[in-house]
């Protein structure tokens, strides 16, 4: 009989020390998503029951920076060992006016700006320089009522909106029928670049949801 042998394999693989979880290098990237949030539909879908501060109609907010990822060309780093400086509360509070609260601006710092291998200064910074690079398409501020739309008619409207992006640089996401996020993939030197395969996730609704500005 052959069941002696392959439980003896089986329990000698069992034996053997588990293969150490990859260790994530800060600075040891390929290259950024800029992932921009549409704050109507994060607040409609999560925000108003947090009682999140983001969501007041005061703010105004349309797009907002969720957050600037490195990537590998597959697969991304995330909660990476720096030696860096992190960012002081000033200097997440500050980031407030573009990404909704100083706690996310902390929270993407711990888990995917540390892997940039910049300071918290300097990847606060940068972040917002890739966000100020975008026009954000100025037609979509100005609608009054939700509206049911392919996910495809905002992505055309950012490409119209920003001449020289090609599809293949940007992905339109959905979360829970809405339009969740538009993701721009850029060069480490904050250049729009195309997408490598496994960023490239676009929302094929054909009737999702996107509110207005509040």
């Amino acid at each position: 009989m052959r069941i002696l042998p392959k439980l003896l394999l089986a329990l000698t693989l069992a034996a053997l020390p588990a293969a150490a979880p990859r260790a994530d290098t800060a600075g040891a990237f390929d290259y950024y998503v800029l992932a921009l949030s549409w704050s109507p539909n994060w607040c409609a879908r999560t925000g108003d029951a947090r009682g999140a501060d983001q969501c007041d109609a005061r703010h105004d907010h349309g797009w907002v920076l969720h957050g600037l990822w490195p990537q590998y060309e597959r697969g991304w780093p995330e909660d990476c060992a720096t030696d860096r400086r992190p960012p002081s509360r000033a200097e997440n509070d500050a980031m407030a006016d573009i990404q909704g609260s100083g706690g996310l601006a902390a929270y993407q710092w711990r888990k995917h700006g540390r892997c940039s291998g910049l300071s918290g200064r300097d990847y606060h910074r940068a972040a917002r320089q890739a966000y100020d690079s975008v026009v954000r398409p100025d037609l979509l501020r100005r609608l009054t009522d939700p509206v049911r739309l392919p996910a495809s008619v905002i992505e055309d409207a950012f490409l119209e909106a920003n001449p020289g992006w090609t599809a293949d640089m940007l992905t339109i996401t959905c979360r829970d029928g809405d339009i969740a996020e538009a993701r721009l993939c850029l060069t480490r030197g904050l250049e729009p670049r195309v997408c490598a395969p496994d960023a490239r996730r676009d929302c094929t609704l054909d009737r999702a949801r996107f509110a207005p500005i509040r």
